[in-house]
């Protein structure tokens, strides 16, 4: 995820206890959903997809986060 941003993700993991509760609740989801996709976890369709939903939330927050520390507001689409 973001390998773009891969030293600024171990910093903030680091230096930021919100960054770092989103981003292990996201790795959390992601292998919720896949345990659930692989019938490990019985679940129904509609559960994967809120997960997945939520996975996505949490990606998009994490995103302005890191934009927002690289100094741009994401605004630009630069």
């Amino acid at each position: 995820m973001f390998p773009e941003y891969r030293e600024k993700i171990t910093r903030l993991k680091a230096e930021d206890p919100h960054f770092a509760k989103l981003f292990h609740s996201h790795n959390d989801l992601d292998q919720e959903i896949k345990n659930m996709e692989a019938g490990i976890t019985p679940a129904s369709h509609d559960a994967i997809e809120a997960l997945k939903r939520q996975k996505l939330q949490l990606k998009d927050d994490l995103y302005e986060i890191l934009r927002k520390k690289d100094g741009c507001c994401g605004g630009c689409g630069g």
